[in-house]
C-alpha cells in the first residue's frame, strides 16, 4: 500500500511499497524519534500450526527454538549443507501458530522447503502473504493482539541474546559494539486492517529513510549483506540469528568449524562516504584496497547524520582503519572504516 508515497524504483527489492513519502531525511528523523510506522507489505509471511512446529522448527533452523513461549520471538536462519545461508525468519509463536516474517518474494520457496522437510511430523504449512502483511513499528514491546516480532537485543540495544558458547567462545568475538541501534518491531496485520493500523501513527515513512537507519546500526538483511556464500560469521548473526549450543540442524558442522578452528574469510563493515557523488552506491558495487577489489556494497544509504554511509563486505585480512574505495558507474568515492564484525 503506497497511499501517498513515491514507489521504489522499477525493479526494487522494495517495489510496491512507499520509498518516500517526499522527505526521507526528515522521515529519518521521525521514525527515530518514535513516531512513524513503515509499510513492510511486500514482505512474506508464513504461518506454521501443529504441536510439532517449534520441535520441526527448532531441528531445521539455527536458532533453539523448542522452548519458545508463547508471544516471544526469535531470528533463525536456514543453511546449505555448507553452513551458507538460504533464508532469515523473524519467527514469532503465538501458542498455536508459529508465524515466519521473510524476504520479499521468498514465501513460495520457503514453503516448498519446508514441504521438504515435513516427513513424519505434525505440521501444518501455510503461505499466508496474500493474506497478511507486516508493519515495521519504532517500539520494542509485544503487541498482545496480534503476532509481534522484536529486533534481538543486540540490534536494539536493549541487551544481548544468549546465544550459548563453543569450543571457540561465544558470540562477542564477532561483534564488540555495533555503531548505532535499531530498535523496533514487525507487526503481522490481516491485509484488511493495513491501512487502519498505519492510519494510528502521527506519520509514515518509506523504506529509504528503515533502510538508512538500519544500515547505521550495520544490522544485516538477506539479500542485501548476502550472496550465496554468505556464512552467518561474517555478518553478525552469531549469536542474534545462531545458537552455539543447540543440537545439529543443517550447515551445523561448518558454522562450528568456523567458530571453532578458522575465522570467517570475509566481515561487514559500515563505511563513510566522501559525498563526492550524490547517489548512493548500488547493491554489489566493487569496493577496492590499493586497486584491487576486495569485496562488494551491501546496502548504501543517506543518513540524515551521518551522511552517505554503506554496509560492504570485505576480505578479513583488509586492516580495519584501511582507505577503501568504492567504484560506481559515477566516479569512485572514497571511504573510511567503521569495523563491526571482527571475528
Amino acid at each position: 500500500m503506497i497511499a501517498n508515497g513515491v514507489p521504489a524504483p522499477e525493479g526494487d527489492v522494495d517495489s510496491g511499497v512507499a520509498w518516500h513519502y517526499g522527505d526521507p531525511l526528515r522521515e529519518q528523523r521521525v521514525l527515530k524519534d518514535g513516531a512513524a510506522a513503515v509499510d513492510l507489505s511486500h514482505f512474506g509471511v508464513v504461518r506454521v500450526t501443529g504441536p510439532d512446529r517449534l520441535t520441526w522448527l527448532h531441528s531445521l533452523t539455527t536458532q533453539h527454538l523448542e522452548g519458545l513461549l508463547p508471544g516471544a520471538s526469535s531470528l533463525a536462519l536456514i543453511l546449505s549443507p555448507h553452513g551458507h545461508v538460504e533464508h532469515e525468519l523473524h519467527i514469532v509463536d503465538d501458542d498455536y501458530s508459529a508465524w515466519i516474517i521473510c524476504a520479499p518474494g521468498t514465501a513460495g520457496e520457503l514453503v516448498r522447503y519446508l514441504e521438504s522437510m515435513k516427513f513424519m511430523m505434525r505440521v501444518e504449512i501455510v503461505d499466508e502473504s496474500a493474506q497478511f502483511a507486516v508493519i515495521w513499528e519504532p517500539v520494542h514491546q509485544i503487541d498482545p493482539s496480534l503476532p509481534t516480532w522484536l529486533v534481538p537485543a543486540d540490534f536494539a540495544g536493549t541487551g544481548t541474546i544468549d546465544a550459548g558458547s563453543d569450543k571457540g567462545g561465544g558470540a562477542q568475538k564477532y561483534v564488540a559494539q555495533r555503531p548505532d541501534t535499531f530498535n523496533g518491531r514487525e507487526v503481522i496485520v490481516p491485509r484488511e486492517q493495513l491501512h487502519d493500523r498505519l492510519q494510528t501513527w502521527p506519520a509514515f515513512a518509506g523504506t529509504w529513510a528503515w533502510n538508512a537507519l538500519r544500515v547505521s546500526a550495520a544490522v544485516p538483511r538477506m539479500g542485501f549483506e548476502t550472496d550465496h556464500r554468505t556464512l552467518p560469521h561474517e555478518v553478525g548473526w552469531i549469536g542474534p540469528g545462531v545458537h552455539l549450543a543447540k543440537g545439529c540442524y543443517r550447515g551445523q558442522e561448518a558454522v562450528a568449524r568456523v567458530h571453532n578452528l578458522g575465522h570467517p574469510p570475509r566481515r561487514l563493515a559500515l563505511v563513510h562516504l566522501d559525498g563526492s557523488i550524490d547517489t548512493a552506491p548500488a547493491h554489489g558495487s566493487v569496493v577496492q584496497w590499493n586497486g584491487k577489489d576486495i569485496g562488494w556494497v551491501g546496502t548504501g544509504a543517506q543518513h540524515h547524520e551521518l551522511g552517505p554511509i554503506a554496509t560492504v563486505i570485505i576480505k578479513r585480512s583488509v586492516p580495519t582503519d584501511a582507505e577503501l574505495d568504492v567504484v560506481t558507474d559515477n566516479g569512485v568515492m572514497r571511504a573510511s572504516q567503521t569495523a563491526v564484525v571482527l571475528g
